[in-house]
């Protein structure tokens, strides 16, 4: 493996850095090696008096290594394999562990998602629309759970091809039970993306980023059977911010398993009783503006990934005397801003502005959030 992508794969996994600071940081230093040299002094600009931990090169090294040889590899964000609809996500996975057929992930698909105690009815739905989906030529995602997820990829099976999203590393498929359902999907053509590292046991934190996978790597997400709290609810939340489109299966207002699915529709997703109700209204392409006529599955780099950005050294210069950082942390607070917002109420530029917010991201003092927001976490400062 490249040295460039092992440096990616550290800098992913350095503490502090998720996806939208990894982004922020390639775009202010060019590339991977350069952002994790860089890291102690931002740290401490930012107020934190210890450096960020980051996983050595052997380190990497034996994680990349360890995926090999079960026969998986890394996708890095900027990469042309890397999957095209999951990368025009604000918060993109910056490298994901893909397992299976890569042209699994290189045409549309939709996602199916729904309930864990689905009933007989509502699995059978799952089943049926999924097996015409991926019939239609579209690979049908989900996230290998019980109840609706399984019939889902079972489905899609028997018509194409399936993609599952994991909460944990890939060697450890969750629930157990459904083990052998991985390594089915895999067999046939399909694919398991995992965003955690190997040996990463799913935790109840976990599933939310791994619903985002599901709607980031889907033109739309149809839900079925899905309780007023459901974390289905949660994938079509987040498709509804990345531009994708909603369906949703009706089910009788008696069963509370069917309350969040039909509020879904009373909120404007398409109700979805055939094959005929999903094609109809797919687009060709998602757009956070409204559907988009272009051509799909184009290649090229990740918005976001140009190489390093000439405004930073005067963004540098402003923050580091520290009048900046003091105005950026008195407005903000433990509910999210928008960064926009923010840029707006500060008297200094918007390079500077997100060079503050760098700085204090990896000192843990901020946490970046979708929907270009940001707010502190409770940590006192220097």
């Amino acid at each position: 493996m490249g040295e460039q992508t092992i440096n990616h794969l550290r800098l992913a996994r350095t503490e502090g850095v998720g996806p939208l600071t990894y982004r922020r940081l390639l775009r202010r230093y060019g590339t991977p090696a350069a952002a994790i040299a860089a890291l102690p002094a931002l740290a401490r600009s930012g107020g934190r008096a210890s450096t960020p931990a980051t996983p050595s090169r052997a380190e990497a090294s034996r994680e990349a290594d360890a995926l090999a040889r079960m026969g998986a590899r890394l996708l890095v964000l900027d990469h042309p394999d890397y999957p095209p609809l999951l990368g025009m996500l604000d918060d993109a996975p910056p490298v994901v562990a893909l397992l299976g057929d890569p042209a699994a992930l290189a045409g549309p698909a939709v996602a199916l998602v729904g309930g864990r105690n689905a009933s007989a009815n509502g699995q059978r739905m799952a089943e049926r629309l999924a097996e015409e989906l991926a019939g239609a030529g579209y690979a049908v995602v989900s996230g290998l759970a019980r109840g609706v997820d399984g019939a889902a990829h079972r489905g899609a099976l028997r018509g194409g091809r399936t993609v599952a999203a994991i909460a944990g590393g890939l060697d450890k498929p969750y629930p157990a039970e459904h083990a052998a359902l991985q390594v089915r999907i895999v067999a046939e053509g399909g694919a398991v993306v995992a965003e955690a590292p190997l040996g990463t046991a799913p935790q109840a934190r976990h599933f939310p980023r791994r619903n985002r996978v599901i709607a980031g790597l889907s033109l739309a997400v149809v839900v079925v059977e899905a309780a007023l709290r459901s974390g289905s609810l949660i994938t079509a939340r987040l498709a509804q911010e990345a531009g994708r489109e909603l369906f949703a299966v009706p089910g009788s207002p008696l069963d509370p398993r069917c309350r969040g699915s039909n509020d879904l529709i009373r909120q404007g997703a398409h109700l979805t009783e055939s094959l005929a109700d999903v094609l109809d209204n797919l687009p060709d392409h998602p757009s956070g503006g409204g559907i988009e006529r272009s051509p799909l599955f184009k290649r090229g780099p990740a918005p976001d990934m140009a190489p390093a950005d000439p405004d930073w050294a005067e963004a540098e210069g402003s923050a580091a005397s520290g009048e900046a950082r003091r105005a950026v942390v008195e407005l903000l607070g433990p509910s999210p801003t928008p960064v926009d917002d923010l840029i707006r109420r500060c008297q200094f530029s918007p390079a500077t502005v997100m060079a503050v917010l760098l700085e204090l991201e990896l000192a843990g003092r901020v946490e970046s959030l979708s929907g270009h927001r940001v707010a502190l976490t409770g940590l006192p400062g220097p």
